[in-house]
């Protein structure tokens, strides 16, 4: 006489003996671990803008030669590309025309900046006043914009630049908080070292 519940039994005690008291949780997203380069920096003195700065060593002047298919509307629009973050500054420089093209200009950074309101939970905007005629304004963006910095200099009668910066990566401020701290020293130093051709 046999027992035909006997195989059923057999598997249910062979996974009772291997369960053990642990319940399998799984482990929380980690991130990539970032190498962040020593700081250092160079000079800024390309001969198709009307500007110098410094900028550090571990990131790439690209001068574009497209915009959509189409030709710049000026020679002196750039990135500074870091390869180690994959992010990119945009850098666009214009001509002011007239007293008309100044405020144009200004009111379009303006609305650039604010066009991230959908997604930031702040945007906290800086003046900018230095010697030698270079002024502007700072927007630094927090919460899970597309840019978290943005920024435009200008001599109010002559040269405008706005520059943006730009993760090539889905925006997580948590995740992205370091390396933003890390090159916003860096544009920073950018400002602060900033001069017009010309200017001493």
């Amino acid at each position: 006489m046999t027992f035909k519940g006997a195989p059923f039994l057999a598997i249910i005690l062979i996974l009772q003996s291997c369960g053990g008291d642990t319940a399998f949780s799984p482990k929380p997203r980690a991130y990539p671990r970032v190498g962040y380069p020593e700081k250092a920096y160079q000079q800024f003195d390309e001969d198709y803008c009307h500007f110098t700065f410094e900028y550090p060593t571990y990131a790439e002047i690209v001068q574009d030669t497209e915009y959509f298919d189409k030709k710049p509307a000026n020679p002196c629009w750039f990135d500074l590309y870091f390869p180690d973050f994959d992010s990119r500054l945009y850098c666009s420089y214009y001509p002011i025309g007239s007293a008309q093209d100044f405020e144009k200009l200004k009111s379009d950074a303006f609305e650039m900046a604010d066009w991230h309101n959908k997604k930031a939970n702040y945007i906290d905007e800086m003046r900018i006043e230095r010697e030698g005629s270079v002024s502007g304004f700072a927007f630094i963006i927090s919460g899970p914009a597309a840019s978290p910095l943005q920024f435009y200099l200008t001599d109010s009668t002559h040269h405008f630049l706005r520059a943006s910066l730009y993760f090539n990566t889905q925006a997580r401020p948590d995740s992205l908080a370091p390396i933003y701290k890390f090159l916003e020293a860096d544009i920073m130093k950018m400002i602060e070292t900033f001069k017009w051709a010309g200017q001493q």
